[in-house]
């Protein structure tokens, strides 16, 4: 017999028989403040989150459903969701149906019962998703949708608390949370063990230590387990309980009256005092982690019945009775009459739409667009004032890409306050190679968040400021540091619109220095040749200049993509050509360039770079690619050798017609890529070449190793000499 079952007729008996559990906790109702009529609201909104966790396993059972990790023994939360205003933004544990459905009864208009059933049944009607996952979420209600990536959700939960009351000061045109508001983030025990979770706590405590505003509250449902692995008993309250910057509290799940007084005690602490908050609500966890999961294999029968025997729905039925607000029959006939309107729902549900091409399926993968206020960038007097004389006459003489992009920063985030920066050392120190040097004198500790050394803490912040209406750009200080985040990328900023049918987008840019030739610093710690982490991210664009004026007119590009379009971009800086001046000879200034003002042209997304219109051959390449490119040319030419050079510039999505048309008419296309061979860009652009019909194509790519430190730093990767040889051999009919 189903457990689910099990459970079910165990509530059933025992109310009929009055032998139901007396709450622990001395919290009265009236000290709580919970009136009769809000106990008994509490109560509906459990017993339609049990009912819809026992109609989704019937629904899977019959093929119908596609979803069964249930709320079951975690419905103590609605009491968590009364407490909170619906204009509090909640980050939700995939347990918290009860929550949903209880902030559904603070706005008007809501239809949770239905809403529940489509997404169970992947219906193309479920109003968060779409038909695409099942996942709790409202625009309404103010809860972004969550996938069950383990604590994935906690760091941009930070970041949309510490967006508030940035966005009280710089006022986005786009701005959805009040001043006031509070962030509630609800986690499992297990969860907290991972380290997302106890990232995103530190930076939280970290943060709120140093004075700086933070109102946000953690929720931990602790139920003892994760999937198997039990939770040491203890551990989440000595974890967690004398944590610097966090004020901790703790109330029974099972006592609705205590944990509607704590949790409206946590919110209101957070809310004044605009500080973060840790609520440890105890429950149960029943009929296991997910339909398919057996307890029995790692939980005895014992166990199993002890739990169920501490069945919330019991405890707030017995303070419903013992209080005299209802009888055991008109509990018990809330519960049945509820049971009844859910399988009678869902009978309707399943009839209901569904999903069925690619087409429809990719439909909110890209977020749509929205509209904002026109502008004609930074005014003359604001650009004289923030420049200064000296930078001024610096930007009508050539500068290297570092300068260049310090420049473009300046006058973006003078043209937009939304824009907000954080990383590692960009404050005072300017970041680890100058690029934002001098921005925190310009726009203040406000705009320019120099963070603690923790990526995954960095790109939350910025996921969750963009929740906010800010234009998030942070900053990843090398392309190796970003493996410790990159699931903040995968699994949360590129798929939030598509798992909100596009109703909630997190534009950002994040900036990576990154890519080899720093001529033997570093080793692979600080020259990572890899972009395939990023490149397989679906909605995901990534750019990468190769000069200081592209860098600079690219910049604006993502800047307007992220403001108008909601993309979000990852822009790679290749550091080697950060201070790179000179082409071929020293001091001859090939590779500076006079600062493009705003205004003066710019580059599109998908629009390619071409320098020369040789048949002979084309070398398809980026980054440093293409500067080795054009030194290599130089050989090429004395060779006879008629070369055009494309500069890819944007990496995904890749722009293949105009690489295409690009090199229609070229006998020979060589492909540079100073990624690894494994995994590189020019294993797509091999294939695209192929399936076009271009019969003469061979490519130069980087060796399948890890960069050295020292003399040996280019041993593995493309070189001028390499990329001329390679270019000959093409052309003259040699090695393919």
């Amino acid at each position: 017999m189903d457990r689910a079952d099990i459970v079910h007729d165990n509530f059933l008996r025992r109310v009929a028989a009055g032998d139901l559990p007396v709450r622990s906790g001395t919290v009265s109702l009236a000290d709580a403040g919970l009136t009769p009529e809000a106990l008994v609201e509490i109560y509906q909104s459990q017993i339609l989150s049990r009912n819809l966790d026992r109609i989704s396993r019937k629904l899977q059972a019959r093929g119908e459903g596609y979803y069964t990790i249930g709320s079951s023994g975690h419905e103590g939360n609605a009491a968590v969701a009364a407490a909170f205003r619906p204009t509090d933004m909640a980050f939700l544990h995939y347990r918290d149906a009860a929550f949903q459905i209880q902030r559904s009864r603070q706005v008007p208009g809501q239809t949770p019962l239905w809403d529940m059933l489509l997404s169970f049944t992947t219906s193309t009607e479920d109003p968060i998703s779409g038909g695409r996952h099942k996942v709790l979420g409202s625009k309404a209600l103010s809860i972004p949708p969550q996938t069950s990536t383990i604590a994935s959700h906690l760091p941009k939960a930070v970041g949309a608390a510490y967006s508030i009351g940035t966005a009280k000061r710089v006022k986005p045109e786009h701005a959805t949370l009040p001043d006031d508001a509070v962030i509630v983030c609800s986690f499992g025990d297990a969860s907290l063990n991972h380290s997302t979770a106890q990232g995103a706590i530190n930076t939280a405590g970290w943060t709120s230590y140093q004075g700086v505003p933070l109102p946000l509250v953690f929720v931990c449902e602790d139920n003892g387990i994760g999937i198997s692995t039990k939770t040491p008993g203890g551990w989440v309250a000595a974890s967690v309980e004398h944590r610097p910057g966090l004020r901790y509290f703790r109330c029974d799940g099972l006592d609705i009256a205590e944990t509607y007084a704590v949790a409206k005690q946590a919110a209101d602490w957070s809310r004044t005092r605009r500080k973060p908050a840790f609520l440890h609500m105890g429950c149960v966890r029943l009929y296991g982690h997910a339909g398919a999961d057996v307890q029995t294999a790692y939980i005895s029968k014992e166990e199993i019945e002890t739990d169920e025997a501490r069945d919330p729905l019991l405890y707030t039925a017995g303070t419903l009775i013992r209080e005299g607000i209802l009888t055991a029959e008109e509990a018990l006939g809330l519960y049945t009459d509820t049971s009844d309107r859910v399988e009678a729902a869902a009978e309707e549900a399943i009839k209901r739409p569904r999903l069925k091409t690619a087409d429809q399926v990719m439909a909110s993968l890209i977020p749509p667009k929205r509209d904002c206020r026109p502008t004609n960038g930074p005014s003359a007097d604001a650009r004289n004032a923030c420049f200064g004389e000296a930078d001024l006459r610096a930007q009508e003489q050539p500068q290297h890409m570092a300068k260049l992009i310090n420049m473009a920063l300046t006058d973006l985030m003078l043209t937009h306050p939304e824009i907000v920066m954080a990383g590692e050392d960009i404050g005072p120190k300017g970041g680890v190679y100058g690029v934002t040097q001098r921005l925190h004198d310009r726009f203040g500790p406000a705009r320019m968040i120099n963070t603690l050394l923790d990526e995954q803490s960095i790109l939350g912040l910025g996921i969750g400021m963009a929740h906010n209406g800010l234009l998030p750009i942070p900053e990843i200080q090398f392309l190796a540091y970003l493996h410790n985040a990159e699931d903040q990328l995968r699994g949360e900023a590129a798929t939030l619109s598509f798992f909100s049918d596009g109703q909630y987008t997190n534009p950002m840019i994040v900036r990576i220095a990154g890519l080899g030739y720093q001529r033997g610093f570093g080793g692979h710690f600080h020259n990572d040749n890899s972009l395939a982490v990023l490149r397989d991210i679906p909605g995901l664009i990534v750019a990468c200049p190769s000069n200081g004026a592209d860098a600079v007119h690219m910049l604006r590009e993502c800047v307007r993509l992220a403001r108008e379009e909601q993309r979000v971009i990852a822009f790679v800086e290749p550091i080697a050509l950060y201070m790179t001046r000179d082409l071929h000879e020293a001091k001859d200034g090939g590779w500076t360039h006079i600062y493009p003002k705003p205004g003066d042209g710019g580059i599109a997304l998908g629009q390619i770079g071409q320098h020369g219109d040789g048949q002979d051959l084309a070398i398809v390449t980026y980054g440093n690619g293409y500067f080795l490119s054009r030194q290599a040319e130089r050989d090429l030419t004395a060779k006879g050798i008629k070369t055009r050079i494309i500069d890819l510039r944007w990496l995904a999505p890749v722009p293949e017609e105009a690489i295409l048309a690009a090199t229609k008419g070229c006998k020979n296309v060589l492909i540079v890529d100073e990624c690894r061979i494994t995994g590189s860009q020019s294993e797509g652009l091999m294939a695209l070449f192929t399936e076009a019909g271009r019969s003469t194509v061979a490519r130069v790519a980087a060796k399948d190793s890890f960069i050295a430190t020292g003399p040996a730093f280019g041993a593995t990767l493309p070189s001028k000499d390499g990329i001329a040889k390679a270019a000959i051999n093409l052309v003259t009919g040699g090695a393919r």
